[in-house]
């Protein structure tokens, strides 16, 4: 008996981590989050805080009456993966991609850190293989398709395509203007080749007792919206946890009033807000 309850138990713990996982990912990193805070790999400082604020002080300090306090360093979570996938060219290609768990896009160019926009909508709304077929052959045309276009595009019923249509309809992620549908987002960034570029190669570092920004991704998502995404042949190959430095840099004003910006580590650049403070 006891040999059957303990079976029991350990199903349904099993069942509540998986429902956990898929449908409260928040909770499931904030657990993760706890596990993590002694000792974590980082991207490495090519920038300090002091280069930043030396080489961009014209803008920064607009004139004598504003000046420099202490600047502080946070650690934004990303994910590392190594991955495989087919090429426009018809080989398989081999890349590094890097997924900011606190915003859901994906790095499309580590110089700049320029990403996707629309990847988050798409983790949000749990949009699945078949649904990203509505999604990417939109994409592919530059954000809007003719309805007769979208129907050759897709090779499946009519009545299948109709009831993704809707669905994605109802998810928010596209609209309909006449005959033609669109993506729901404000210039949209998703026909990408799946790999993060990047120019030089990239070093980690241990870290300890540093100001972490908790993530608002988990790997499953990520898992899974690049699974729906990228197509069969896109495989992932390993994934690490990394976390990006990030300067924040604050600027004391006349009034008193404080202005704080945040710099990106390993490209001396601003980080462009995503609503995490």
């Amino acid at each position: 008996m006891r040999l059957l309850f303990s079976l029991f138990s350990l199903g349904a713990l099993g069942y509540g981590l998986w429902w956990a996982s898929y449908n409260k990912p928040d909770w499931k990193n904030k657990v993760e989050d706890v596990l993590n805070i002694g000792h974590f790999h980082t991207l490495e400082i090519r920038y300090t805080a002091e280069q930043i604020m030396e080489s961009q002080q014209k803008i920064l300090l607009k004139d004598a009456k504003h000046q420099y306090l202490e600047p502080s360093l946070k650690f934004y979570p990303y994910l590392l993966l190594e991955v495989k996938y087919s090429a426009s060219d018809a080989k398989t290609k081999e890349g590094i991609i890097l997924w900011d768990l606190t915003d859901g896009e994906m790095v499309i160019n580590a110089k700049d850190w320029d990403k996707t926009h629309g990847f988050a909508d798409c983790i949000n709304a749990n949009v699945d293989r078949r649904e990203f077929k509505i999604i990417n052959a939109i994409a592919q045309k530059g954000g809007v398709i003719h309805r007769e276009d979208l129907r050759k595009n897709i090779h499946v019923e009519t009545e299948v395509i109709d009831a993704l249509i809707e669905t994605c309809r109802r998810k928010q992620l596209i609209v309909q203007h006449g005959g033609r549908y669109r993506l729901h987002l404000e210039n949209p960034k998703l026909k990408i080749t799946p790999s993060t570029l990047i120019e030089e190669r990239l070093v980690t570092q241990p870290y300890r007792q540093a100001l972490c920004v908790s993530r608002r991704y988990s790997l499953s998502q990520i898992e899974r919206i690049t699974s729906s995404a990228f197509g069969e042949d896109f495989a992932i190959r390993k994934t690490a946890s990394v976390y990006l430095p990030v300067h924040c840099i604050v600027v004391q004003n006349p009034d008193g009033s404080l202005h704080t910006s945040h710099w990106n580590a390993l490209n001396g650049k601003p980080l462009e807000s995503n609503g995490i403070d």
